[in-house]
């Protein structure tokens, strides 16, 4: 197994009772994203828009709390964040109340309901989910459990993994989404971007769908993403200055070690990238 790469720092200083209540909040899981891919195309210079804004322009290496996203949503909705691949115990930026937690510290937003999600609205927050893949289509009780826990959730087919423009749909949804609230409204905005998500193959120039997915279409789907991420975080520090973490929810193999897909105890599929930053008000797409 792999030894841990140098990391930049990921600011466990970072009082969250400070930031909570007064900065918007923003939450974006890549859906499906290698921690191995993101952090070769963030050196080679093919993530500019993405780089822009992580620690040192590198991604930091995580462990993801889950194996597919329902799992890995579920954890990181109350407070479990994808875990710093080095040796703790690591603070926590949210924890639910609970006794004799270890990764709860002074600095920590503690919230007293059964996620995250209610706790920012008891808060004071608008919470607004942007959904991707399908444990976010609202098409069935599966799908409809994790954009429950939102105020107001979003899901439409131009959202989804079949979808070559699915992310340029959802950065329209939240631009039309922040628009709409009232300059006093703190706001929680969630997106799951399912681009990275199998199928991808249509964003690498020249593929088919006959050939399928590979390491190569997934590293197209990331570009794809980051040539229209500065819409998005414009949009979400357009009112006031926005605190956003995004990250993947979990990996996926192409063919490694014989292994395809995810849901399985793979390195690839636990390693994922993290990286949490400050949008200032007014940043530029």
């Amino acid at each position: 197994m792999q030894e841990p790469e140098p990391q930049p720092p990921h600011a466990d200083d970072l009082d969250m009772n400070e930031i909570v209540g007064t900065h918007d909040l923003l939450l974006v899981t890549l859906d499906t994203l290698r921690y191995d891919v993101a952090a070769e195309l963030a050196a080679a210079g093919r993530l500019p828009n993405l780089a822009a804004h992580l620690p040192g322009g590198r991604w930091e290496q995580r462990h993801a709390p889950g194996s597919f996203t329902y799992a890995s949503h579920q954890a990181m909705f109350a407070g479990f964040l994808p875990t710093p691949a080095a040796p703790g115990p690591h603070p926590r930026l949210f924890a639910a109340r609970f006794a004799g937690s270890e990764t709860t510290a002074g600095r920590t937003f503690v919230f007293d309901t059964p996620d995250l999600v209610s706790g920012l609205a008891d808060a004071g927050y608008r919470t607004v989910c942007i959904g991707g893949v399908g444990f976010f289509n609202k098409q069935g009780p599966l799908g409809s459990v994790l954009p429950g826990m939102f105020q107001e959730s979003h899901w439409e087919p131009e959202f989804g993994v079949a979808s070559p423009t699915s992310f340029e749909a959802q950065v329209a949804c939240a631009e039309k989404t922040v628009a709409a609230l009232p300059d006093d409204q703190r706001l929680f905005l969630f997106v799951n971007v399912p681009s990275l998500h199998q199928p991808n193959w249509f964003h690498l120039p020249g593929a088919t769908r006959e050939a399928g997915d590979s390491r190569a279409t997934h590293a197209a789907a990331l570009e794809y993403v980051d040539r229209h991420i500065g819409r998005l975080f414009a949009a979400a520090s357009s009112r006031r200055r926005c605190f956003a973490i995004v990250c993947s929810d979990h990996g996926t193999t192409y063919g490694d070690d014989g292994y395809t897909g995810h849901r399985l105890g793979h390195e690839a599929v636990w390693t994922v990238p993290y990286a949490h930053f400050f949008l200032e008000q007014g940043t530029r797409a």
